[in-house]
Order: C-alpha cells, then sequence, then structure tokens
C-alpha cells in the first residue's frame, strides 16, 4: 500500500466552508482518520484498530475506502469535522487568517512530525518570486522544511531571525535557514551572533554592529515569518542546547513565563516577562512580529498550548498550525 501513489504529506491547507459543507459523512470522516494515522502518523492497521475500537479487517476497508473515494492521493484531502470545528474557534477567537489542525497522533513525539508535514505544505504554497521570508527555530521548522520540495525562485530572499548556537545543532537556526534557502535557491542572510549573550551590555553592543542591524532590519521586514513556539521545562529545547540552566527554568517560571517566541520569554497573555534573560537575547522582538504581513505559527503539543495561546492572545500570529488535542487546550483557557 505504500507506493509512490499512496504516499501521503499532509493536508492541503486553504479556507474551509463552514455551513453546509461542514456535514462531513460519518464514514468519511473515519476513513480520513484511519487514513492520516496510516500514512503520516505510521501506525500499523493493528495500532489503528486499537486505537479507533475497530477489528483489523474493518481498518483494511477504511483504508481501501479512503483510495477509491481519493481522500488519499498526494494530500489526504478529506476533512475531520472535529478538526473544522476546532479550526474556525480558533480564527474567530484570535482573529487569525488561517488555522489548520491536524488528528494528534497517539504518541506525543510524534506530534512535531505530523505538524511539521502539515506546516511544510502550508510554506510551500506561500513562496513566491521576491519574497523575504524570516525563519526561527527548533525541531517542528526543522521537520518542517524537510517536507518543502525543492524548486528554483526567483529573487527570493531568507532571513534568520535570531543569533545561532555556539556548537553544532540540527536545530541550529543557521541550519534551519540555510536549508530552506537551498531548497528554493534563495540568498541567505544570518545573524553571526549568539543566541543568547552572557550580559545586557554584551547584548547591545553586539546589535549595535551594522552587520548584525542590517541583518534585523531585513528580518521586521520580511513578507512571511515561520516560526515555532517553545515550552517552558527542565526538559526544553532551551535546556537541552545549553542555553538556559535547570534554575533559569524555575526563575522564568515564577516570573509569570510559560514558553518563549523567538527566544523571548513571554507570560501567557503575551507579554515579555521581567527577567534578566530577555535582555540578553539577540533576536528580533516578538513584537515586531505584528507589523509582518503574514507570520505562520507551527507547533504544538500539550506542554505548549500555554506558550501557544500567549502567542494568539499578543497578536503575534496570522496563520496557525497545530494539533487537535492542543487546539482544543488552548480554546478551553478562554473558557476558564
Amino acid at each position: 500500500m505504500e507506493d509512490a501513489e499512496t504516499r501521503t504529506t499532509a493536508p492541503e491547507p486553504g479556507h474551509v466552508a463552514f455551513g453546509p459543507a461542514f456535514q462531513i459523512d460519518p464514514e468519511e470522516q473515519l476513513a480520513t482518520r484511519a487514513a492520516w494515522l496510516y500514512f503520516v502518523s505510521g501506525l500499523t492497521q493493528a495500532q489503528i484498530g486499537k486505537k479507533l475500537g475497530l477489528n483489523r479487517t474493518r481498518v483494511n476497508r477504511l483504508l481501501a475506502q479512503a483510495r477509491d473515494q481519493g481522500l488519499v492521493q498526494i494530500n489526504i484531502t478529506g476533512r475531520l469535522a472535529s478538526c473544522v470545528a476546532l479550526e474556525e474557534q480558533l480564527k474567530k477567537q484570535y482573529g487569525l487568517d488561517e488555522a489548520t489542525v491536524v488528528p494528534t497522533p497517539p504518541s506525543q513525539e510524534l506530534i512535531p512530525q505530523v505538524i511539521a508535514t502539515a506546516a511544510g505544505a502550508a510554506l510551500a504554497e506561500r513562496l513566491k518570486d521576491g519574497m523575504s521570508v524570516g525563519v526561527g527555530w527548533g525541531r517542528t521548522l526543522r521537520l518542517s522544511i524537510q517536507s518543502v520540495p525543492r524548486r528554483a525562485l526567483n529573487q527570493l530572499s531568507v532571513v534568520s531571525l535570531l543569533g545561532g548556537l555556539t556548537r553544532g545543532s540540527a536545530m541550529n537556526p543557521h541550519e534551519t535557514a540555510s536549508h530552506l534557502a537551498d531548497l528554493v535557491g534563495a540568498q541567505c542572510y544570518y545573524v553571526a551572533a549568539p543566541a543568547l549573550t552572557d550580559t545586557e551590555s554584551t547584548r547591545n553592543v553586539l546589535m549595535s554592529q551594522p552587520m548584525l542591524r542590517e541583518v534585523f532590519d531585513k528580518g521586521e521586514k520580511v513578507d512571511l515569518a515561520f516560526l515555532s513556539v517553545g515550552e517552558l521545562s527542565h526538559n526544553c529545547t532551551m535546556t537541552r542546547v545549553g542555553l538556559v540552566t535547570r534554575s533559569e527554568v524555575d526563575d522564568l517560571q515564577r516570573a509569570g513565563a510559560v514558553g518563549d517566541i523567538a527566544a523571548h520569554w513571554i507570560d501567557v497573555e503575551g507579554r515579555l516577562v521581567n527577567h534578566p534573560l530577555n535582555s540578553r537575547v539577540v533576536a528580533l522582538n516578538p513584537g515586531k512580529l505584528r507589523d509582518i504581513p503574514c507570520v505562520v505559527i507551527a507547533s504544538g503539543g500539550k506542554t505548549k498550548s500555554a506558550a501557544l495561546r500567549g502567542v494568539l492572545k499578543g497578536g503575534m500570529c496570522d496563520v496557525l498550525i497545530t494539533d487537535e488535542q492542543t487546539a482544543a487546550a488552548i480554546l478551553a483557557m478562554e473558557s476558564k
């Protein structure tokens, strides 16, 4: 079943009619969910059967139905009613231009991959000749860019929106920006400085340098920004790459931080928290995101719902790509 004609990548982003078209056939919805779990999440038919409460024969028939009805082509074209409803609620609640909600896989470890598949398709669709694209960092973004097809675009530039790591890492902002630039034949602009300096004064000296000022000026003027959101925990990406210590995590939590956007720590309302780390960051200030025409945020997982809610409340997102459980958790915060 996994030949070239049946491999899937992501649901094609686009506008969904909300009304009569919202009434999705339950059988189609079940077939779509089974197809997503099989082709994108990589579950076996037995695992899908256990998750959906079906026997293996029934799962096999649903997958066949998904192919026969055209739900599985290059993309999964069927829409889940539950995901569509969450998309519409997110757009209404936060004034988003677009929201894409994908089914949550059974393992939290698979969430970055399924979101990245959808995010890569969303980014590829928006890339045009003559654009400038600002890029953040993180595992989800790295995986997303792996899903962007290689094609040559004219006069496209890619700008890294934050400084780099002092040691090699697949999640290094420089690597993320350069990979995207290579895929589309773009000119790439890096921030030739660490993402976090030792003191505020060092940061101020670096930010005053013409070379860095030029890159950040370009970052503020990009047509599209592609970012992810980080959680705040003792095992978050920031601690794993050595940017933040465990004691600093505790301090940030006491200051009200729930996560980061562009390496800046924010609270659940999207405000920068009063903490020394925020004065040492070499990155685009999140407040500048509000002036960028299109900001795409791709992130999910139960540990990131508070940070995502902060980004949405702070008006720093135009297009959100997340998973079903995270979307529901974000909206539940509003009801409280």
